[in-house]
């Protein structure tokens, strides 16, 4: 008689049984630092829970002298910072990526790597501090941008602090795909731009939407570049050379207010607003954002 072996289950090892467990407390530590976040700052915006102080906070107008204290000014200045920071930073990205991960495989691919790597562990205030001696006169003096603090400016230079996330991100994802894929392409007579266009870019499709909503949120969730360099101006951007004010200078412009005025009150009412904006675009993005494209066995 013949003896069969039993076949031997990954799941069985002991020491991937300590990993699973320890990525599941770790992904439940996670949800509940989330979760205690919003129930945070819901609890405190409960005191604004009433017509007279809601119809106060969710308007267009901020002008604490005269009783008037809504963010919505800011909200649209989070929005059009972000979705245009975004905007001048993602075909960049992809050019990059293209370029280190087809057109260029040799050392100037990898001296360009470097340097994006480099300009993640540049200080945020230290591009932001050029900005204000080099990029604002320069918006100020050759497109007569008023004083040059604007959400243009803004947004040029949260677009240089968002680029190394979303090209790094990419890339990442671009290194995991099945090498066989390139190897078609070549073999079919792709161009190097035609893989990168029909064959890489809708197989890492994934990666796309990933970098876009990480670009995203490190965008939107920057509080010194628009600090610096966009006027703090609480009025909706009615033009690319306007100066705004963003949810997260608003919460840090009044954060040294007296704790019972509704001034205060609107810094949570900020920061609930600004959790949800995240939350939602995180969800559209990605429901509406293709599907992996994924080659069969």
């Amino acid at each position: 008689m013949t003896k069969t072996i039993a076949p031997i289950h990954p799941q069985g090892n002991p020491s991937e049984k300590w990993i699973e467990w320890s990525l599941l407390i770790a992904a439940a530590v996670s949800a509940a630092a989330i979760l205690s976040i919003l129930l945070l700052l819901v609890y405190f915006c409960m005191p604004l829970l009433t017509w007279d102080h809601l119809s106060q906070v969710l308007s267009w107008h901020w002008q604490p002298v005269e009783g008037k204290f809504g963010i919505l000014p800011m909200c649209a200045g989070s929005l059009a910072l972000s979705i245009l920071a975004l905007a001048l930073a993602f075909p960049p990205a992809i050019g990059i990526c293209s370029l280190v991960y087809v057109l260029s495989r040799g050392f100037f691919s990898r001296f360009l790597l470097v340097l994006i790597h480099f300009m993640t562990s540049i200080p945020t205030v230290i591009i932001g501090f050029v900005s204000v001696f080099v990029l604002v006169p320069l918006l100020r003096e050759w497109l007569a941008a008023g004083s040059g603090f604007s959400l243009l400016t803004a947004a040029l230079t949260l677009s240089v602090l968002i680029l190394p996330t979303i090209v790094l991100v990419f890339h990442a994802r671009l290194e995991q795909l099945d090498p066989l894929l390139r190897l078609t392409a070549e073999a079919m007579g792709f161009t190097p731009i035609q893989q990168m266009r029909y064959v890489l870019l809708p197989a890492a499709s994934r990666g796309l939407t990933a970098a876009a909503v990480l670009g995203f949120g490190r965008a939107i969730g920057d509080t010194l570049i628009s600090l610096m360099l966009a006027g703090n101006a609480a009025q909706f951007p009615g033009s690319f050379f306007a100066s705004i004010r963003t949810l997260t200078a608003h919460i840090a412009l009044v954060l040294a207010t007296d704790s019972q005025s509704m001034a205060y009150q609107s810094v949570f009412a900020s920061g609930l607003l600004l959790f949800f904006l995240m939350g939602a675009f995180n969800y559209l993005i990605r429901k509406s954002g293709p599907k992996d494209r994924r080659t069969p066995p």
